[in-house]
């Protein structure tokens, strides 16, 4: 057993209605958890940094189990794609506020509890603001600024960070808390990869269910550090292979150099992090709108449109006229290619086809453009019969 991270005064404060005696009955019957315990889960506040595939399964779990202040933090809007695995969302929410959708659904689940939903863009600005007031902290974040930054602002407020992270058929889920004696996300990645190197989500799938269970991970490990029970993951990082169904546990070293949480650290406050983990716009890829693409296609212009996606990408979805040359085969592939000629270049997004025009460009073509959006854009705003996925 350890100490709940909720303040006593804060708990000595909280009673259970007998309505609650009833919802949370199969607690209560526990002997690790008692009427105690969901006086703790009561009194406890919970953010959750997104409301999409991690979010989901843990904000639903937490209403559920009774947290008394459950907050969210998203900016997006559901759309189609979501809704393989982002459970907060249903088909009738498409196109409406995340947070409006999960909002909703979660006072279904327990119209006890309190939601407060954060409609905004968790940043350098507001996250210290945001996260002082919960304590615990879910982050459900898919990019590696968000998870910097969360864990960053975690380490200052004295606060755990519940991580998670999902990638095709593998999740992974720890707890990074330097008050508890463990390290913090910079200890084990000190320095962010390369912007290109990891793609996310919608480049490289994911299995619907795999955020659900890591998301339930994090619902876990949230609801031990409340109620006080077991052993929090401290030091550990768990590893989840959804096509073999294997678990493998790391185990996790604090650096006595890290610039956050090690002896001598040298940041005290949030930093610029799409800066520190390359996000930013690169100005040496010069792009192209969807809109201009098709002003050149209905002028008839002369220039030769490159798909760098992958095969099975092509078959989903394709721009009319577009050529097919996978990002991992432009650089064998490239004197195919006419340097006299102008060529656009896209992928799903835009970041795949970023990396293809700086690859061209180091091989000696000048006239060679990004397509800002991918074919993601396209679809968007010039042809909606091209499918999305």
């Amino acid at each position: 057993m350890h100490k709940s991270i909720v303040a006593a005064e804060r708990i000595s404060d909280v009673g259970l209605t007998k309505e609650e005696l009833q919802r949370y009955s199969r607690h209560l019957i526990m002997p690790e958890v008692t009427a105690e315990g969901q006086k703790r889960l009561k009194a406890a506040r919970v953010l959750c940094i997104g409301a999409g595939g991690l979010g989901s399964p843990a904000a639903l779990y937490l209403a559920a189990a009774g947290v008394g202040k459950l907050g969210l933090v998203d900016f997006d809007r559901v759309d189609l794609t979501n809704l393989q695995r982002q459970i907060l969302h249903g088909t009738k929410d498409v196109g409406r506020s995340k947070l409006a959708s999960a909002g909703d659904r979660l006072h279904d689940i327990n119209p006890d509890i309190e939601v407060e939903l954060h409609d905004c863009r968790f940043s350098s600005e507001n996250a210290e603001q945001i996260v002082a007031d919960y304590d615990v902290i879910v982050d459900g974040s898919d990019n590696f600024a968000t998870r910097y930054l969360s864990n960053d602002v975690c380490v200052f407020a004295g606060k755990p960070n519940l991580y998670g992270s999902v990638f095709r058929f593998e999740g992974q889920t720890t707890v990074f808390a330097p008050l508890l004696g463990g390290p913090c996300y910079r200890c084990l990645f000190p320095e962010p990869p390369p912007p290109e190197s990891v793609p996310n989500c919608a480049q490289a799938g994911v299995l619907g269910v795999l955020p659900g269970i890591i998301g339930m991970l994090q619902a876990i490990e949230a609801i031990k550090l409340i109620v006080g029970i077991g052993e929090p993951m401290v030091g550990r990082l768990l590893h989840f292979d959804a096509l073999k169904v294997t678990f493998r546990e790391l185990r996790l070293r604090r650096d006595p150099q890290c610039p956050v949480c090690g002896e001598t650290p040298k940041i005290f406050a949030p930093i610029d992090y799409d800066q520190f983990c390359g996000a930013r716009d690169d100005a040496s890829v010069p792009g192209i709108s969807v809109q201009q693409l098709k002003d050149k296609m209905d002028a008839s212009n002369t220039f030769e449109l490159i798909d760098v996606r992958e095969p099975f990408e092509f078959e989903i979805a394709r721009i009319n006229g577009a050529k097919l040359i996978p990002l991992g085969e432009i650089p064998e592939r490239a004197d195919e290619l006419d340097r006299e000629q102008t060529l656009v270049v896209h992928c799903h997004s835009g970041r795949r086809s970023a990396e293809a025009v700086r690859l061209l460009k180091q091989r000696g073509f000048d006239n060679v453009y990004n397509l800002e959006g991918g074919i993601d854009a396209w679809s968007d705003f010039i042809d909606p019969t091209v499918p999305k996925y």
